[in-house]
């Protein structure tokens, strides 16, 4: 199989949730805790924020570093990107990543409102609309050969599932985190398992259940 379409690290609570409510320039993922939810891949050896040295080793840290791995391209749902909700009223705002952000390949950001491309460091933000499977072509095309990473959030993720068009899965369950309300990737992960295979493998520091599903 050419060109995976693969949904890498994505972070739910015990609930289901990948976000809480009331997203805001502030809290990216609303009421959730981000910090709390990804701890697990931050402990890691190959964090790429981290300024200490050490870190683990092990299945964590495999899959924190291979989220770059043949990617060439990501697409993303729009409220990933910005907290703005209906036509753009700033275009000087260019999300939360700063200058450098961290996916250095093109990014699709799903909008039914457009807006110029820009480009920061190695990275250039595409806005564009269309079905799933019209945006996946644009993005199989810009990477070059390469995989595609469908970032998130749920709702996008759930569209491409509803697709049938999401190859690999891996999903972080945090059992610790209830969230109640927000942005629902699954009611239950055996949603998936008439289309996916499944492994489930707790991770070595505690802190999350790794989900990994593929196509059968």
């Amino acid at each position: 199989m050419s060109q995976l379409l693969r949904v890498q690290n994505f972070n739910v609570s015990s609930d289901g949730f990948g976000a809480g409510e009331h997203q805001s320039l502030q809290r990216p993922f609303g009421h959730a805790d981000p910090g709390q939810m990804f701890a697990w891949a931050g402990a890691t050896a190959s964090w790429p924020n981290r300024t200490d040295p050490g870190g683990s080793r092990g299945l964590d840290d495999y899959l924190t570093r291979d989220f770059h791995n043949n990617i060439g391209a990501e697409i993303m749902g729009r409220n990933k990107f910005s907290p703005q909700r209906g036509p753009w009223q700033d275009h000087e705002w260019q999300g939360w990543w700063g200058d450098e952000p961290p996916f250095h390949t093109p990014v699709f950001v799903m909008t039914h409102h457009r807006r110029p491309s820009f480009t920061l460091s190695d990275t250039t933000f595409h806005f564009v609309g269309g079905e799933p499977a019209e945006v996946l072509a644009r993005a199989r095309e810009a990477a070059g050969g390469k995989d595609v990473r469908l970032g998130g959030g749920a709702a996008t993720i759930r569209e491409f599932l509803d697709a049938g068009l999401v190859d690999t899965l891996h999903v972080a369950v945090s059992p610790g985190v209830v969230l109640g309300s927000g942005s629902r990737l699954w009611e239950s992960p055996e949603e998936l398992l008439d289309r996916f295979h499944c492994d489930v493998v707790p991770s070595p520091g505690g802190g999350v259940i790794h989900h990994l599903f593929w196509r059968k």
